[in-house]
């Protein structure tokens, strides 16, 4: 008998006649419900989403002309989210090139941590959304310390010793199928999710998605945070756990799930793929709701290794994604968030950053992560051995 936590092995892909069910995603969890949530996408993040992911270095890209110096950038945010603003870098700065390659969370550490460990690598730039991996690099003495007056001015959530920085500002969120959910039907709250799981309609089973935190450092993080703060987090395993939820490793994954109704909701899912409000022609299938009771704030952590071959070229890009013009395509880009009270109705009490601090080291104590992961199997069952 294979258990709700069984990894599935069948590329998920529409049915012939897009009316049908789909099978899932290969590596997708067949989980209780953890709800995923997210806007209108962005054109070009939609573009990457049928790209199954690789267990390590997912694509790479060049930035800049032949005559620049090349540095190096490993990231865990998608080429075509961050693509304006390294344009924007190389092109006021034409005496450097930059070599990205986009990683998944897990392997990125990884990589760091070798990289590290031996004194020399590649990398000039980590930059990461797992920021608690990103604290324990830091305070593993992996980094090269670095001030700037665009540095100091990050509000202390989001910068730790001089040598970690929060770049964005990215809400996490729960989106839905505006098309095929009721209208008013939309959980504002977890409380509201609760009730909507607990009332075990058969059109959720299977359709409500989330992180696999076993595969994703981003997802753990994000149940984890969850954990700390709300009093609903046991409620809301159960509640996945009832409605056979399903959890994969990867945003774009779940983004198009919800985009062509696999799923009808998405919890606990960074937001900056999709836009933060609707626009005319993408994607309008897919709706965003920051979540009234408390919406979660990430900044992806960047960091200079120790190992940097390039060090003052990864400072240069650090202060460019800091200054004015950096911040502005950030912000066209989803990266970072502005308030509009108008358009979202987030009031500023209810935001809950997820702070760049040692108290992250928490999440990577051994003991807490394998009692955190077993209180999720508990739920969901035993997961099967990955092949």
């Amino acid at each position: 008998m294979i258990s709700r936590f069984a990894l599935l092995h069948r590329l998920c892909r529409p049915s012939p006649t897009g009316t049908g069910p789909a099978a899932p995603y290969e590596g997708a969890r067949a989980l209780g419900p953890i709800v995923l949530g997210l806007t209108a996408a962005l054109a070009t993040a939609l573009a990457l989403l049928s790209a199954p992911p690789l267990s390590a270095q997912e694509a790479t890209a060049r930035f800049g002309t032949a005559q620049g110096t090349p540095f190096a950038v490993y990231s865990t945010t998608d080429i075509a989210i961050l693509r304006p603003a390294l344009e924007a870098f190389t092109a006021a700065n034409p005496d450097l090139s930059i070599r990205y390659e986009q990683w998944g969370s897990n392997a990125l550490y990884a990589e760091a941590r070798q990289q590290c460990r031996t004194g020399a690598g590649p990398a000039d730039v980590i930059f990461s959304s797992a920021v608690h991996q990103m604290v324990e690099l830091v305070n593993s003495a992996c980094a090269r310390p670095y001030s700037s007056p665009r540095t100091q001015a990050l509000p202390e959530t989001r910068r730790w010793r001089d040598e970690l920085w929060g770049v964005t500002h990215e809400p996490v969120v729960t989106i839905y199928n505006r098309r095929l959910m009721p209208p008013g039907e939309a959980p504002r709250t977890r409380f509201e999710l609760l009730d909507l799981m607990r009332r075990a309609d058969p059109r959720y089973f299977g359709r409500v998605a989330t992180y696999d935190i076993e595969a994703s450092g981003l997802g753990y993080l994000l149940a984890f945070a969850d954990s700390l703060e709300a009093t609903t987090f046991g409620a809301l395993l159960e509640g996945f756990a009832r409605i056979d939820a399903i959890a994969t490793c990867c945003s774009a994954e779940i983004i198009e799930g919800v985009s062509e109704g696999r799923y009808l909701i998405a919890y606990n899912v960074l937001g900056s793929y999709l836009q933060l409000q609707s626009a005319p022609g993408l994607n309008a299938n897919v709706g965003v709701i920051l979540p009234e009771d408390y919406t979660l704030f990430l900044s992806r952590a960047y960091m200079i290794p120790r190992s940097a071959g390039k060090p003052e070229a990864a400072q240069r890009l650090l202060d460019f994604l800091l200054g004015p013009e950096g911040r502005e395509i950030l912000r066209r880009s989803g990266l970072v968030f502005e308030r509009d009270p108008d358009v979202q109705g987030l009031p500023e009490s209810s935001e809950r950053a997820v702070e760049i601090d040692p108290t992250l080291l928490i999440a990577r104590d051994r003991q807490r992560r394998a009692s955190f992961i077993a209180q999720w199997r508990s739920v969901f069952g035993d997961a099967e051995p990955a092949p």
